[in-house]
């Protein structure tokens, strides 16, 4: 079961670093945000990581469409708090 709390915090760090990456132009800044990201799925709950991902291979890991990712997790965890 997917907390309410756990939706919370996921969209709390995703919302507020995918801001970040989204204005900055700071190559080095983006990659430290990605690097971050990454961390925190490792640890994220893996029934939420799936629901959120829609099932694709490596989410939020994959530097090619971190952007549309990132994006893609927020908007589901937007969703998801409203439906809780």
């Amino acid at each position: 079961m997917i907390t309410k709390e756990a939706i919370e915090i996921a969209y709390s760090f995703l919302h507020q670093k995918r801001n970040v990456y989204i204005h900055s132009s700071l190559d080095w800044q983006k990659d430290d945000i990605e690097y971050a990201i990454a961390s925190y799925v490792d640890e994220m709950s893996g029934e939420l990581l799936r629901t959120i991902s829609d099932g694709k291979a490596d989410f939020l890991k994959e530097h090619t469409r971190f952007e549309q990712d990132i994006t893609s997790a927020v908007n589901a965890l937007e969703r998801m708090l409203y439906l809780k």
